[in-house]
């Protein structure tokens, strides 16, 4: 039995699949950013820069701005990576509602547990 959605849910239905898609993509971006931004080893030129700290304030202010760097960029990414999240998630409930759910980024009705039927939102067919 081929399910059919509703005609007078296209529009919203067709928007918010392209917005789950963009915040899908800013997601993964901002996930790779974060790990970029844990990975970069600015803070181990901030802790030999601390070390000669010591002897002049011009080495504690530069030790200072790397470690500075180094937590700005991580919660900058982390701050992209959760409001793309959250976005991502809203669209999750509103498809949800509509008795739908995202396998990826392909679409499924919520009750096709073999994910047997993807289901398009743009082809027309399939509303009624």
């Amino acid at each position: 039995m081929e399910k059919y959605l509703s005609a007078s849910d296209k529009f919203d239905l067709q928007q918010n699949y392209r917005r789950f898609l963009k915040y899908q993509e800013q997601f993964s971006f901002a996930n790779e950013s974060l790990k970029e931004a844990r990975a970069s080893r600015v803070w181990v030129v901030g802790l030999i820069t601390l070390l000669f700290a010591l002897a002049s304030d011009f080495f504690l202010g530069a030790a200072a701005a790397l470690f500075g760097l180094y937590f700005y960029r991580i919660v900058l990414a982390w701050y992209q990576s959760s409001q793309a999240e959250e976005g991502r998630e809203q669209m999750e409930r509103w498809f949800a509602g509509k008795g739908l759910k995202f396998q990826g980024r392909v679409l499924y009705h919520r009750n096709d547990e073999l994910l047997e039927s993807p289901i398009d939102p743009f082809d027309d067919a399939l509303y009624r």
